[in-house]
């Protein structure tokens, strides 16, 4: 059984690594920790990396990463995903020096294509995290994606990846709010139906409200557009602002999210499919909201840089 401490780190493919360099620090509040050749790693916390960014043709998402819980699993998870088969293949030790982590492991999603990553011991920085525009982020908090393959989507992480189920949504699920066991956000991963198979959001968690309430400021001082928000989600209870990247990546600042407990978690509940559960504060999203981010299926994809 995988056992989760978090979700670690995303990968984003981006069309000016420069730009989105800028962007990513300054309005985002991310820290630069290194560039190396066409990639650029930044941080929202000890960890070496929360995110990385690759120049590419095109944007969107290549890569999501897990920290397993404790680096004695690592064998077993390896294993585990064997039999599943998945075909996982452990990085060689100079690929994951390269990254400043312990043993690491990839294997494709059989339905999207993308990258998955499962990691242990990523170098802890000396210094902790300081944030360039004064905005205290806390952690990656999910990943969202919009697919036309849900049941084989959500089937794939329930039962084979080991998520669990906080909430669904609709009565045939269109939703589903997910968490990686026994992390206890409301949700690391969620998925709706959709057309295509894409990248909806990435979100991230802030320290405060206050974090919120002044990210809106500093996104109309730079003439960002606001997507949504700020609002707050009903099945989660948190209190969201979204916003695109430079590439039109739809971004989520998030704050005050329900937390589970690893023993006797409530029950998953089945929820309104309307905007009213999207935002009890009454927004809608902007035409722009999810609409761009690419799932890059790179099947070359055997070194990290």
């Amino acid at each position: 059984m995988i056992r989760y401490k978090k979700l670690g780190y995303a990968v984003l493919c981006v069309t000016d690594l420069e730009k989105s360099t800028d962007f990513y620090t300054n309005i985002v509040g991310m820290q630069f920790v290194e560039r190396i050749g066409e990639t650029v790693f930044l941080r929202s916390s000890y960890d070496h990396h929360n995110l990385i960014l690759e120049q590419a043709p095109e944007a969107g998402l290549k890569r999501v990463a897990f920290e397993l819980e404790k680096a004695s699993q690592f064998d077993d998870v390896f294993n585990y995903l064997q039999e599943k088969g998945l075909n996982p293949r452990e990085l060689s030790a100079k690929e994951a020096q390269e990254l400043a982590q312990g043993r690491t492991l990839r294997f494709k999603d059989p339905n999207l294509g993308v990258t998955y990553e499962m990691y242990v011991e990523m170098m802890q920085m000396g210094l902790p995290y300081q944030p360039p525009n004064g905005l205290e982020i806390e952690c990656l908090l999910h990943v969202v994606y919009e697919t036309n393959m849900f049941d084989e989507v959500y089937d794939f992480l329930v039962n084979t990846l080991n998520m669990a189920v906080s909430d669904i949504q609709g009565r045939e699920m269109a939703w589903a709010w997910l968490r990686v066991w026994p992390n206890p956000y409301h949700h690391s991963f969620a998925i709706t139906k959709g057309p295509e198979n894409k990248l909806n959001h990435i979100a991230y968690k802030v320290k405060t409200i206050d974090d919120i309430g002044k990210q809106v400021n500093v996104l109309k001082n730079n003439d960002v557009e606001i997507l949504m928000g700020p609002g707050r989600h009903h099945p989660s209870g948190s209190v969201f602002l979204y916003y695109a990247d430079p590439d039109g990546i739809t971004l989520e600042y998030s704050q005050g999210m329900e937390e589970f407990p690893e023993e006797n978690p409530r029950e998953p509940r089945r929820l309104e499919p309307s905007l009213a559960t999207l935002d009890e504060w009454g927004g809608q999203p902007a035409e722009g909201f999810g609409k761009h981010g690419k799932i890059i299926v790179d099947d070359e994809e055997v070194v990290p840089l």
